[in-house]
């Protein structure tokens, strides 16, 4: 009841803000003249990291407060991502709630409804220098190479909220990649699939192989809706105007299409499976399945148990998902970006940005984090770290699969794409995913056309009920 009250508030001071006319595209923050001005501030950081990659926070604070002593950094570990969302609505109608967060775009669009994101234009482009307790200097803001070593897609996530503005930073990143048994697929003479026309005809010969096998597990629904949207260039949602544009024959199209797989069992999702499909994947004995798309930070979980002597079962071969057109190759970016909410004492922001800036750009950190979580570095330059080119050349379908996950993401790099961030998108991914899930799994069904007609129109009421 606490939480529904605190989204009703946000709501409502939503309105008020609206009622009062469009926001301009306008910074909402800007840099105070003079700066960082090295005052004593504490920054608090909620994130979702494990010990193990706290630990590695704790290496980088301890180099970073060598150049900025007087900005202490108080990080804390909230749950997952939804926990970290839950807790700073909850706290942003107190002014509680932190300096810099772990996020995803549909969390931001939520803070936003009261304007607490700081954004970071002014910032970025702010040529002030700022003095370390070293006596070397840099500016507040990036240099044009700092910006363009950043992965394109993964920067242009934080611009994503219909204004054309900055508001989140990447920080770690993971997408979907295609597992396959490579063992498998090299005794049979099987190729792994570069397109869905290619997908649907290895399903029909690995069905013909293996009877008793579901040949392709995809992990999430609304991903797979998604990304189909993108690939075919198809209306899914929109910032601005009318949020909710996924009706439409397209996409009614390609669901279609893959009901006629999931009915000749040929495919399963995370959702009809009841868990990961990377359960079927590593499987050795029973219904198995020979491809898996899944998150690239889970490479682990795609790798069989171990035999006694150390061996794998099988080994794992990865590669980029298939595409519906070669001339518009689309990845969704996945993992979280970090944001910064507005204070009173604008030295807070500015010190919350330093410490990001220093994160995100720095080689060794990236490199390291990357290694320790199976995320992706959001900076190009970590490729030439001699520690993580090491990891990179070690890349297997076995002990070092982690290696070859990253390696395949690094890759694919100029394909990522977004969605666009509004109050409601999570309700229109959460939306998808259902629609898929019933439309392909349904069997009682006399009139296909008539039912994922019904089911589309469905999911935009619903959208609409549930996001506005």
């Amino acid at each position: 009841m606490k939480k529904l009250l605190v989204f009703i508030l946000l709501a409502a001071m939503a309105l008020t803000l609206c009622a009062c006319g469009k926001a301009k595209a306008a910074p909402n923050f800007i840099v105070p003249e003079g700066g960082y001005d090295g005052s004593e501030v504490t920054v608090k950081f909620y994130h979702t990291m494990g010990s193990n990659l706290s630990d590695v926070l704790d290496i980088y604070i301890e180099e970073f407060n060598k150049l900025y002593p007087n900005i202490h950094i108080a990080y804390e570990k909230i749950g997952g991502y939804d926990d970290v969302r839950n807790q700073i609505s909850t706290e942003l109608s107190y002014r509680t709630e932190p300096n810099m967060a772990y996020c995803y775009p549909d969390h931001v669009a939520l803070y936003n409804l009261t304007g607490a994101v700081a954004t970071l234009d002014d910032i970025i482009d702010s040529q002030i220098e700022v003095t370390r307790a070293d006596g070397t200097k840099e500016i507040l803001g990036l240099t044009e190479e700092q910006k363009n070593d950043f992965i394109k897609g993964y920067y242009e996530e934080g611009m994503q909220f219909g204004d054309g503005l900055m508001y989140t930073m990447p920080f770690s990143k993971s997408t979907e990649v295609l597992y396959y048994d490579k063992t498998f697929f090299e005794a049979n003479g099987l190729t792994p699939p570069k397109t869905w026309d290619e997908m649907e005809a290895l399903c029909r010969r690995i069905k013909e192989i293996d009877p008793n096998s579901i040949p392709m597990g995809y992990d999430s629904e609304a991903n797979w809706f998604i990304t189909m949207c993108e690939q075919l260039e198809s209306p899914y949602t929109s910032a601005n105007g009318e949020h909710y544009l996924f009706n439409n024959d397209t996409n009614k199209n390609f669901v279609k299409r893959f009901r006629e797989w999931y009915q000749n069992g040929w495919i399963t999702t995370q959702k009809l499976y009841g868990s990961y499909t990377s359960g079927l994947f590593t499987s050795t004995n029973g219904i198995r399945c020979y491809m898996c798309i899944g998150s690239s930070a889970g490479a682990t979980h795609q790798r069989p148990s171990a035999n006694d002597d150390g061996s794998y079962p099988f080994e794992v071969g990865i590669t980029s998902i298939p595409q519906a057109n070669a001339d518009n190759q689309k990845i969704i970016s996945q993992g979280p970006s970090i944001c910064i909410f507005k204070k009173d004492n604008p030295q807070e922001v500015l010190a919350s940005w330093l410490f990001l800036k220093y994160l995100i750009t720095s080689v060794e950190f990236q490199a390291e984090f990357s290694m320790a979580s199976g995320y992706v570095p959001v900076i190009k330059s970590v490729s030439e770290n001699p520690t993580y080119a090491d990891f990179i050349a070690k890349a297997d379908g076995g002990k070092y699969i982690s290696a070859l996950s990253a390696k395949v993401c690094l890759e694919q790099a100029d394909y990522y794409y977004t969605s666009p961030a509004f109050n409601g998108s999570s309700t229109a991914r959460d939306q998808v995913g259902a629609l898929i899930s019933k439309c392909i799994s349904e069997t009682d069904v006399a009139d296909v056309d008539a039912f994922i007609n019904k089911a589309f129109s469905d999911a935009i009421d619903e959208c609409e009920y549930q996001g506005g």
